[in-house]
């Protein structure tokens, strides 16, 4: 956990930022743990003036703003049924580790192949409108429904929420909010859609993750605090000098006042992320993991935040 002084007094007019990364589905469960510990250790940060939420991080912001984090918590800790794996065309069902592996290395490909961010996000979105869930209408319904499913309401929150993703085409940044004229099912779908490329009307989006970093703290700029929960530890495969880095936003935040807090996982929870990020079956270690470190530094948290 890093932090700026706490040197200044409380006021009834802060701004508070609260920042959720991505972090595949174990990321999710962690994230839930980690508020649901803060507020049982006395500590509600659901009350940020701003959330923002990428990929795994948006459905958090969305389920936050439906539900006490100790009913996502006790939801996150049950174990989820298994999915059929769908059948490669080597006959062979890819396990989630696998999948991962395949697509961190396509990412590194398209890395090396862009001289800077933007470069990287038009890459990124023309690869995935390669791929057939792309053009396929049953797979985006399919997408769609199941995104609708995790949620606990269907309407945007009335406090500021932002939804990270890029547009697919252009490879611009977006961030969705509940003035955007999109359903909140549909900016989280857009947000999480690491793979096909969603649509929504006549565009389409792919994961926010891509946008800046798996964080997009950026979004907090002019907030007095800001809170980052960030399940892949500030982690990032793009070259520091693109400046997306989450270390460099954290930076940039501070320079312009804001007082800054980060959670990241232990050591001891680092190996439910990465490649095992998509492993269902790890969720309920991930919830607990994230509860127990959310209610150890609830004390700590408070006066930063309050």
């Amino acid at each position: 956990m890093n932090s700026n002084s706490l040197s200044a007094s409380p006021s009834s007019t802060l701004r508070r930022a609260l920042v959720l990364g991505g972090g595949g589905s174990t990321g999710n469960a962690w994230l839930i743990g980690v508020v649901a510990g803060l507020d049982a250790g006395g500590l509600d940060v659901t009350r940020a003036e701003l959330t923002v939420g990428t990929s795994a991080g948006s459905t958090a912001a969305a389920q936050l703003a439906g539900a006490r984090p100790s009913e996502l918590y006790e939801a996150a800790l049950a174990p989820l049924p298994a999915r059929p794996r769908p059948q490669a065309a080597s006959g062979h069902r890819p396990d989630a580790r696998t999948a991962v592996h395949d697509h961190l290395d396509r990412m590194q490909r398209l890395i090396d192949a862009s001289g800077d961010a933007a470069e990287l996000r038009r890459r990124v979105g023309a690869a995935a409108r390669e791929l057939p869930g792309s053009s396929d209408a049953a797979r985006q319904s399919q997408w769609r429904a199941t995104v609708a499913a995790r949620l606990p309401e269907p309407d945007w929150p009335e406090h500021e929420v932002l939804l990270t993703a890029i547009d697919a085409e252009s490879g611009e940044p977006v961030a969705f909010d509940r003035h955007s004229g999109v359903e909140l099912v549909d900016a989280v779908a857009a947000s999480c859609s690491s793979g096909f490329a969603y649509a929504i009307g006549d565009h389409r989006y792919l994961d926010g993750g891509f946008r800046s970093n798996a964080e997009n703290a950026d979004l907090a700029a002019g907030y007095d605090r800001v809170l980052v929960l960030s399940p892949f530890g500030g982690r990032s495969l793009t070259p520091i000098e693109w400046g997306t880095h989450l270390s460099t936003q954290l930076d940039a935040l501070r320079a312009r006042g804001s007082l800054v807090e980060t959670i990241f996982p232990g050591r001891d929870a680092e190996h439910l992320f990465g490649a095992d990020a998509m492993d269902l079956s790890l969720r309920p270690a991930a919830a607990r993991a994230g509860y127990e470190q959310g209610v150890a530094v609830a004390a700590r948290i408070r006066p930063f935040w309050t």
